[in-house]
């Protein structure tokens, strides 16, 4: 077989075969295939699309090229989870630990923020001394014996991933929906969880920016994760401004903390019901929707959502006592108020400069290997359809350097605009097996 062909029959429209696309990743994830081809391949990936039999081969092809997880012996249905990313989403901090206190076995890996989307890994690496990165045979024992363990990706999942990512991240093929779809159900699929729950971000704090090409993500990961036989719906939420208020490692981990003791935002709670409660129905722990809602809202009430996310930190090596009180994390130097230029309503909090401003301030990161200040980020107090008076305080930057603190101000600034708010919807829709519903 020679890429060369392959190239050429994917460069005139054509779609590729089992074969086909089982060479193209072998010889990538073995370095036989130079990148200059794996290159003209993908933009011809990006430029002519895939089918679904094509994305859902590919995925198959890259989620085989590594190790792949054997939950086989924790009794029950295992729920995965992933989001594709938005500003201040601390779901995962919340949800685990609510779906595991309603007896449902979470078994999930995250991984790194990059750009203005945080990464659940480096929010719980603001916790003193928790490990993110551990042995199948703990993380499978936890998951076994508490129903929750989470960790960071390992090497060996799905590297022929690794390998496509790279290069699409250089050669402005990243915003292909086969590929974007393929990169995470790959790596879903070598988790190997028996269900998927997908939370798909839309709005200017997201990847997807229109609904439209958020449900077009939506459909294509759901299409592979039923062709593999996995149970999946993906729910495409709102991220037209940030998720709660806090945007930032420790912040968020202390606003997920504060949700699981009943003192959250209620938007916030509120997606983690919604994301929850698919998770409960897909695990047979509920029969309905609103079944699954009052299950994991007694979780919040009876503290049982609380005591499952303590027990889940300190099996993994963090400081308990920074969960019993958060102000014992990580804390930035300084904390510079943004000051409302006017009266009016709140009609734009553009989700994505307050995450450039949570990297400006050392947040996030730009490249892979940059190093994240776990005590900064940027809280909201003021949302869309709130009312302000000129001087009001809209937000609050947290900054270890006060230079960078204050260039954060001004981007948090600009993201706000006054005028006429449209009412925000946290579930715009779902995909499940029955195809779209729009809420």
């Amino acid at each position: 077989m020679n890429i060369v062909e392959i190239i050429a029959k994917k460069r005139d429209g054509f779609a590729l075969n089992a074969e086909e696309i089982a060479f193209f990743v072998s010889g990538v994830n073995n370095g036989s295939i130079p990148d200059y081809q794996t290159s003209a391949l993908l933009m011809a990936i990006y430029l002519n699309g895939m089918n679904d039999e094509e994305t859902a081969l590919l995925t198959d092809a890259m989620a085989k090229s590594g190790d792949t997880m054997d939950l086989s012996f924790i009794d029950g249905i295992k729920v995965d989870k992933h989001s594709s990313g938005g500003v201040g989403d601390k779901v995962t901090l919340a949800v685990a630990p609510m779906v595991a206190a309603c007896g449902l076995s979470v078994a999930k890996m995250s991984g790194r923020g990059l750009g203005f989307s945080g990464g659940t890994i480096d929010k719980l690496e603001s916790i003193s001394g928790f490990r993110t990165t551990l042995s199948e045979q703990e993380f499978t024992q936890y998951v076994k014996r508490d129903g929750i363990a989470i960790m960071g990706q390992t090497k060996n999942v799905a590297p022929a991933d690794k390998k496509l990512y790279a290069l699409r991240d250089v050669t402005g093929t990243v915003a292909s929906l086969p590929l974007i779809a393929a990169s995470i159900m790959s790596k879903k699929l070598a988790c190997n969880s028996d269900a998927i729950v997908l939370d798909v971000k839309s709005g200017d704090g997201a990847f997807m920016k229109t609904t439209e090409d958020a449900v077009k993500l939506a459909e294509k990961m759901v299409a592979i994760g039923l062709r593999h036989g996995k149970k999946t719906v993906a729910a495409v939420t709102n991220m037209n401004q940030p998720l709660g208020f806090a945007a930032g490692n420790a912040l968020e981990v202390k606003e997920a903390v504060d949700t699981l003791k009943g003192n959250g935002p209620s938007v916030f709670l509120e997606l983690c019901l919604v994301i929850g409660s698919f998770m409960l129905v897909l695990g047979e722990k509920a029969e309905s929707i609103s079944q699954a809602k009052q299950a994991l809202a007694k979780t919040i009430e009876n503290g049982s959502a609380y005591a499952k996310f303590k027990q889940f930190v300190a099996n993994q090596g963090g400081d308990v006592s920074q969960i019993e009180n958060t102000e014992l994390l990580p804390k930035a130097k300084y904390v510079l108020p943004v000051i409302a230029p006017q009266n009016g309503t709140v009609s734009a909090v553009c989700g994505e400069k307050i995450g450039n401003a949570c990297i400006e301030v050392g947040a996030g990161r730009i490249e892979k290997n940059d190093l994240i200040d776990h005590a900064t980020g940027v809280v909201v107090s003021k949302k869309i359809g709130d009312e302000v008076k000129s001087g009001d305080i809209l937000a609050y930057v947290h900054a270890n350097d006060e230079a960078k603190g204050k260039k954060a101000v001004e981007t948090v600034m600009s993201a706000y605009e006054f005028g006429d708010a449209v009412k925000q919807k946290m579930l715009l829709a779902y995909v499940d097996k029955d195809g779209v519903h729009y809420e």
